[in-house]
């Protein structure tokens, strides 16, 4: 009897081994992958990078475009379903393309951090820098918001959506940057999300890392 003890203990072990990591990419149309073909997106091509590094893992793209840190926090108790143990937050984006209020996107974002704390969920934030045509209070303020939550909530952190978009650790100038966007000059094309997924790739092998300690 011992040893069927053992050997069901045993068999539990590998299933429990064998079980996936779910990771939701939550975000806006830049996660969504707009304007691109279905297999060109940011999630599809982030799934396939992952793949070729040899990182088990599954993503559920939780994009929606146009979407503001608002609905973002409307939305996350349903993104964070039970097989979800990870996930990649990547808004604000548009709260900066309305001028929204820093404080109201960090209460939003925050807001969503918690309820993945309360679910015992890891994240991945992806910080966001505001232009400065808002003024210097403005961009200080809402520059600030990503580094110290994830601070605060303990999250990894990417210091920008568009890292591999950056030349010596600096984004070029729009004009530079056209080979990689879509005619909009504000959403990456498909070469432009190979960048960005190679940038991001790194940060998101260690949420799935993280979440399987």
């Amino acid at each position: 009897m011992r040893k069927v003890m053992i050997g069901i203990a045993l068999l539990w072990g590998c299933v429990a081994q064998a079980e996936e990591v779910v990771i939701a990419a939550f975000g806006d149309s830049l996660t969504q992958g707009y304007g691109l073909p279905a297999d060109q997106g940011f999630v599809p091509q982030l799934q396939d990078w992952l793949a070729g590094q040899g990182t088990d893992v599954r993503l559920i793209n939780s994009g929606v475009s146009g979407d503001t840190s608002a609905g973002g926090l409307a939305r996350i108790d349903w993104t964070l379903t039970p097989d979800v143990d990870g996930i990649i937050v990547a808004l604000g984006g548009n709260d900066l393309l309305r001028g929204l209020a820093p404080a109201q996107a960090r209460a939003n974002l925050e807001g969503i951090l918690q309820a993945a704390d309360t679910a015992g969920v890891g994240v991945l934030l992806v910080g966001m820098q505001a232009p400065g045509n808002f003024g210097a209070d403005y961009k200080t303020a809402f520059d600030a918001i990503y580094p110290e939550l994830a601070a605060t909530y303990e999250a990894l952190y990417a210091e920008s959506f568009f890292v591999g978009l950056k030349e010596n650790g600096v984004l070029p100038p729009p004009a530079d940057l056209q080979p990689y966007l879509q005619a909009d000059g504000i959403h990456p094309n498909a070469e432009g999300v190979a960048r960005i997924v190679e940038g991001l790739g790194p940060q998101v092998q260690a949420l799935v890392a993280k979440v399987q300690d």
